[in-house]
């Protein structure tokens, strides 16, 4: 049983290491395409793209700092 255990938790870590790698993409992908069909959708051609994908960059920055904050200190996986 304790196999499993300890199998079950070196998945989960594996499995949040894996996605620490597809924050930051993630992040400015979502900006882009925002920025993107909003600019289409208000004709304010480039300006919201810019801000959207600016705000994308800080966003994925942000939330991969954090993700490898947390995994330097150790932080045992949510349940």
């Amino acid at each position: 049983m304790t196999g499993e255990k300890h199998r079950g938790r070196d998945l989960r870590r594996l499995a949040e290491l894996a996605s620490i790698g597809l924050i930051l993409p993630s992040s400015i992908a979502v900006g882009l395409f925002m920025g993107y069909f909003l600019d289409r959708w208000l004709g304010t051609e480039p300006w919201l793209l810019l801000i959207f994908t600016v705000l994308g960059i800080a966003s994925g920055l942000l939330s991969l700092f954090r993700a490898l904050k947390k995994e330097i200190k150790g932080d045992p996986p949510e349940d």
